[in-house]
């Protein structure tokens, strides 16, 4: 008899979850996504309701095993991506989340930032975990989690909690939880938390010590690329056998295998990653060093990687909190109806600024208004700013590697917005390259999770996937280039100091 010829993934993000189906060709068959509620009860914070988070996982496996007409016994292996740096923290014996998971643009750590770094500067953990001191990491949101209540403290110490990353509350779920659930990570989001050694690829005991998190509260760290354990539920009897940090992922699901290749994604924030090889490369210019992913017993492969904390979040702010549009899909139209922004600057700044300058003190500025701006030029400064955000990030990379940047491959939901991409190309003076496949980040897990039992022979294979369905060109002279790049960096400056901290 034939064996499996799907596999799953499951794809975890900051606004939604997902499960999607992929055939031997690598092609996308089925569906199924549900919204979660991300609250923000206080300014700064972030969460999500982790119990609404795992309802939606089996609801979304259940849909998408539908719409494919597909049962478990079709699924060959499970992936799983997940938005990173989250801090989960759940009962061991019931599985019920103690608190609401602290998300990774969360900001209530910044008074732990600010004394780390009065104590040591912002870089006095980069050479041992390749990341800054900042409010984006697991740590202090961990930390701060075990110190806000003594009793829970005290749980933790005496072993009655687990804790990690949203990958490590999803494999323990989906590997049956308080029965016999399998707690682990893998290094691409140990990476992120500011506790693992970047070379040994294990949690540092010093850094533990240092801001009193219990070993035992942790996952074992694995492959990115290996069987974990075996699903129940709907997927019962599917081996686990990948997880990726959805940066990482989409990295992966690009087939940016060779060092020097890069990816953007355009979510709620913007990623951009470059794979550089098997030694952890070291950034002078503001960027992140991880792991990218690890396959079996492979070495690792390590990434640059840029953060920008607010890309399609501010086409909701225009929605949602301003009522500038009704719907998303408006804001490309609007914008197309003026020329430009009018000289107006919009820097979302909404929770400080991740790469390249990592300043928690900043807060969002629209400058350069008139008596002329319009809705439309507001419209046209946020799709900007994503571009703009992208471009520091592109020329910090540059000047980390060395190297040039002969296209930039880009995917995530923004992709859609024909003008962002085509302002992208503008301010990067380079192509734009959307792929066929739009589900990138659900892609790279299932790859992960399909060479680990042999449904895919290796990344010749999956090189073989790619191709290119949209190119936006360069179209601005250089001059005019410059000129908005130095007009973006006037309205960035006007956003430091705005909360205190950071000097």
């Amino acid at each position: 008899m034939p064996g499996p010829d799907l596999v799953a993934a499951i794809d975890h993000g900051t606004s939604s979850t997902r499960c999607v189906l992929f055939g031997r060709d690598g092609a996308q068959l089925a569906e199924h996504r549900l919204p979660q509620a991300v609250l923000t009860p206080r300014p700064g914070w972030v969460e999500l309701d982790m119990a609404e988070v795992a309802a939606n996982v089996d609801a979304c496996v259940r849909g998408a095993l539908d719409a494919a007409g597909a049962t478990a016994a079709d699924v060959a292996a499970v992936g799983i991506a997940n938005q990173r740096e989250s801090a989960v923290l759940w009962e061991r014996a019931t599985g019920r989340p103690v608190v609401r998971s602290i998300v990774w643009q969360d900001t209530r750590t910044d008074l732990a930032v600010a004394a780390l770094i009065a104590d040591g500067g912002v870089d006095r953990f980069r050479e041992r975990t390749g990341l800054p001191v900042s409010t984006y990491s697991t740590a202090l949101k961990l930390q701060w989690l075990l110190d806000e209540d003594p009793a829970r403290r005290a749980a933790a110490e005496r072993g009655e909690l687990l804790a990690g990353t949203s990958d490590s509350w999803l494999v323990w779920n989906l590997t049956g939880g308080p029965h016999g659930g399998v707690h682990v990570t893998d290094p691409s989001n140990a990476s992120r938390t500011m506790l693992m050694d970047l070379r040994r690829l294990e949690w540092d005991d010093e850094l533990l010590g240092l801001l009193r998190i219990p070993r035992a509260l942790l996952p074992e760290i694995r492959s990115s690329s290996e069987v974990l354990g075996e699903a129940s539920g709907a997927l019962a009897g599917v081996p686990v056998a990948g997880v990726l940090g959805d940066q990482q992922a989409s990295l992966f699901g690009h087939g940016c295998f060779r060092p020097g290749e890069s990816k953007c994604t355009y979510g709620t924030g913007a990623f951009l990653l470059q794979t550089v090889g098997t030694e952890p490369p070291r950034s002078q210019h503001g960027l992140i060093s991880t792991v990218a992913w690890r396959l079996g017993d492979e070495p690792p492969v390590y990434a640059l990687e840029g953060s920008v904390a607010v890309a399609g979040a501010v086409v909701q702010w225009l929605r949602d909190d301003l009522g500038l549009i009704a719907d998303a899909g408006e804001i490309e139209p609007l914008a197309r109806s003026v020329e430009d922004t009018g000289g107006v600057v919009l820097v979302p700044a909404f929770s400080g600024l991740f790469a390249p300058y990592w300043r928690p003190d900043a807060r969002g500025v629209i400058a350069g208004l008139t008596r002329h701006t319009t809705r439309a030029h507001l419209a046209r400064a946020a799709l900007e700013a994503c571009a703009y955000q992208v471009a520091e990030l592109v020329a910090a990379m540059r000047a980390d590697t060395g190297g040039g940047l002969s296209e930039l491959r880009v995917d995530g939901g923004m992709t859609a917005n024909d003008l962002l991409l085509q302002l992208q190309a503008d301010v990067l003076g380079v192509p734009v390259t959307v792929p066929a496949q739009v589900e990138l980040t659900a892609a790279g897990a299932a790859y992960a999770a399909g060479l680990a039992v042999g449904f895919w022979s290796g990344l010749d294979e999956l090189r073989g996937f790619r191709s290119t369905v949209r190119r936006f060109e360069p179209r601005t002279r250089e001059v005019e280039r410059r000129r908005g790049l130095a007009r973006w960096r006037r309205g960035v400056e006007r956003t430091l100091d705005w909360a205190g901290g950071v000097d």
